[in-house]
């Protein structure tokens, strides 16, 4: 019983330590964002003044690009602590195993009586 309560406490911490690394990344994401931007769009960070119009235009659009890229990672962690590890948790993960031990005891009954009836055969 002890060892139980031990465990759920040590899942509540693990889960409550990853949705606070996910709110740090949210937060680390918005204020990023907000920095790449301001660099871009008011202190021509990135902006190069011997570039042709054309390709003014597409490096003028890079923290466009970051931030979609950092906005991916960040959906994936999401997925990753919401949806991931909520559903394969320690219970999953024992689950999945009793059911392998259960099949491969199956087989092995299986093997175990086939070996006895050839052997019963012979005899």
């Amino acid at each position: 019983m002890e060892k139980e309560v031990h465990e759920q406490y040590e899942y509540a911490r693990r889960r409550m330590r990853q949705k606070k690394i996910l709110y740090f990344h949210f937060v680390l994401f918005l204020l990023g964002s907000l920095f790449l931007f301001i660099a871009n769009r008011f202190f021509g960070f990135g902006t190069n003044t011997t570039v042709t119009a054309n390709a003014t235009n597409n490096t003028q659009n890079w923290c466009i690009w970051a931030i979609t890229i950092w906005f991916f990672i960040f959906i994936l962690h999401f997925i990753k602590v919401y949806i991931t590890d909520r559903f394969m948790n320690k219970g999953w993960e024992r689950e999945q195993i009793d059911r392998l031990v259960a099949l491969q005891q199956k087989r092995i009954s299986q093997l175990a009586s086939k070996i006895n009836e050839d052997n019963e055969n012979k005899i």
